[in-house]
């Protein structure tokens, strides 16, 4: 009996290990499918057709209510924003088509915080229906005082001579320090605010005394804006206990800096009371370039060779703990967001092959770090972007190659299943938007923004239904040229190719689905329970019986060719105007035919019909002759 595919796709290297539970539960190959907790395998959502984009970029989701949402298309040098499948604002934005893998982001009510560490930071805010506007963050700012995080780039020996205590005057360092990117950034000079307005030399600038200096002595107390051109912005940013935290920049990568509780855009040091900023640097025997930081029961740091815990209750200056907890490492050249599973934080190895989870234990007041993707390596390749699904419990993993995986994760019932996803084009980006589920898909060169759709059964469809039949359907402009399938009132079509953005069927219908077929694949792995099968004994399928549930297409091949199995004689009811039977129940299919490769399969599914299709189990009588 095969009851469950609950260990999903596993690798062929499991071929010899049928003495782990993961063989019993998994198979060797399941793309194009879900994997039902309850262990079923159904045939994946097709993808609707909402709209094109502008080239490749990055989706993000904006959520400022429970009803209210929003899907922000991140391309070269804009940012599209769509509310219920309609685009209703186009923002410029100064990313170029190479920066944008890097953007990182946060969101607190209507407000979005993106940072880049080659752009200065930005936020997103929606202030009326269709109402956006992008801009520089403002730090808090007090009589011309902005209270922005400071550092010294500059050897703690050089020194900084004023040559007066106010108005305009010049700074003579000890060293080479200036560069001409420094005009417009600010210096704190024995704790009083400077503006650099002209830039002179590597060792002289002219500045304007926001705060009269004490004196004009050469003092060794001074410090530059941390974020600026000269020295970056920053890489990851998240809110955490009421507090705004940045997590590392380009010049400071392994850095963080906390504003003031309750003050946001305030990063005033103080003097160390609770209440005030907090700034520090991971030090430790490795390089620790932050990489992404999560909001959780503690704040998550993922560095570039570590993961790490900052607790505090409440983070206080005088209470802020860091402690290292696992050394796995995070991918440094593009920024994929961790997301919260069940408590667990899922994130991406540096080694761009394994997704973590990361998961605080109780027993050992720690984190542990298991990797997902242990027995199925070869689903999870190069990844570059993710999300997850809580509705369906889905993670989708989009690979390099243009594939993206999904993982069904049910840590209760011992449920981390992966499988393959494949389709006519190259995935680019997904995100989760309330409960959609959206993707940057490039189909002949072209970006789309498409969506899953449980009741779509083709990729980049359109789904139409009128009161009178028609035989024209047009609306397909995005696939001109392409060769669709289509489903008719429940009955699938031959297929045609699209010319000037219709299709003209031979009779009128009343319901269509068009778009781009897609083909799943159900394969086992060899039964573990015959042995020594390949050492000299031949092994047969006699009888297999295929437990469905609302199916309408079964392609089955047990040894002698793929073959559409007919669920006519299995249907309870008749058949309408021509639509496929849906049956729920058992499909009993008998083999012929003998087999001593012990690694080949006894039965496989492979079909593009876009249909409905529900696999519950199968059990199989086998005969084994010495």
């Amino acid at each position: 009996m095969k009851t469950t595919f609950t260990a999903g796709e596993v690798s062929p290297e499991l071929l010899g290990r049928g003495d782990l539970r993961a063989y019993d539960n998994g198979a060797l190959a399941l793309r194009n499918v879900f994997i039902n907790p309850t262990g079923g395998v159904k045939r994946r959502f097709g993808l609707g057709y909402i709209d094109s984009a502008a080239g490749d970029g990055k989706l993000i989701a904006f959520e400022f209510n429970t009803q209210q949402t929003a899907l922000l298309v991140i391309t070269y040098g804009q940012i599209d924003v769509y509310s219920s499948g309609v685009k209703e604002a186009t923002i410029p934005a100064p990313w170029s088509e190479a920066q944008i893998s890097q953007i990182a982001w946060t969101q607190s009510a209507d407000t979005l915080l993106m940072v880049h560490p080659d752009i200065s930071p930005k936020k997103l805010v929606r202030s009326g229906m269709g109402v956006w506007t992008l801009s520089d963050w403002s730090f808090f700012t007090d009589e011309n005082i902005i209270y922005h995080p400071y550092f010294k780039f500059a050897e703690s020996e050089v020194t900084l001579t004023p040559s007066g205590i106010t108005g305009s005057i010049t700074l003579t360092a000890s060293a080479d320090v200036f560069v001409a990117g420094h005009e417009g950034t600010r210096l704190r000079v024995g704790g009083k605010d400077v503006e650099i307005t002209d830039y002179s030399s590597p060792t002289v600038v002219t500045v304007t005394v926001v705060e009269d200096l004490i004196d004009t002595d050469p003092t060794i107390d001074w410090f530059e804006q941390a974020f600026s051109a000269v020295h970056g912005y920053p890489v990851s940013v998240a809110f955490h206990q009421d507090r705004l935290v940045i997590g590392g920049s380009r010049d400071l990568p392994n850095r963080l800096w906390f504003s003031k509780s309750g003050d946001l855009f305030n990063f005033d040091l103080g003097e160390g009371l609770d209440g005030e900023a907090i700034e520090f640097a991971i030090l430790s025997d490795q390089v620790n370039a932050i990489r992404g930081i999560f909001s959780s029961r503690h704040l998550q740091l993922f560095t570039s060779g570590a993961e790490w815990m900052v607790t505090g209750d409440p983070l206080t200056p005088s209470s802020v703990q860091i402690r290292r907890q696992t050394r796995t490492g995070s991918r440094i050249d593009r920024y994929i967001p961790p997301v919260n599973v069940d408590g667990a934080t899922l994130y991406v190895a540096r080694n761009a092959q394994e997704i973590h989870e990361y998961l605080y234990t109780d027993l050992e007041a720690a984190y542990t770090s298991t990797d997902l993707a242990l027995l199925s390596r070869h689903v999870v390749e190069n990844p570059v972007d993710q999300d997850y699904d809580q509705k369906n419990r889905l993670l989708f993993v989009v690979r390099g190659d243009g594939r993206f995986a999904s993982l069904t994760a049910f840590r209760a019932e011992q449920v981390s299943a992966w499988t393959l996803h494949e389709t006519d084009g190259l995935v680019k980006s997904v995100c989760v938007v309330g409960d959609d589920v959206y993707m940057l898909i490039e189909r002949d060169g072209v970006f789309l923004i498409e969506l899953f759709d449980a009741a779509l059964h083709l990729d980049s469809a359109l789904s139409g239904q009128v009161g009178s039949p028609a035989s024209t359907w047009s609306g397909l402009d995005h696939l001109e040229g392409e060769e669709v399938s289509i489903v008719a009132d429940g009955a699938v079509l031959p297929s045609q190719t699209v010319s000037g953005g219709q299709i003209t069927l031979a009779e009128p219908v009343s319901t269509v689905e068009i778009g781009l077929p897609y083909t799943h694949i159900v394969e086992p792995l060899p039964p573990n329970e015959v042995g020594q099968v390949g050492s000299g004994r031949k092994l047969r399928l006699v009888e297999a019986i295929f437990r469905l549930k609302d199916t309408a297409a079964l392609r089955l091949d047990v040894g002698r060719g793929a073959q559409n199995i007919s669920l006519k004689k299995f249907s309870e009811g008749g058949i309408l105007d021509g639509a496929a039977p849906i049956i729920s129940g058992d499909v009993k299919v008998r083999s012929l035919g003998w087999q001593k490769d012990g690694t080949q399969p006894l039965w496989r599914i492979e079909q593009s019909a876009p249909l409905p299709f529900t696999l519950l189990s199968v059990s199989s009588e086998i005969k084994v002759n010495d």
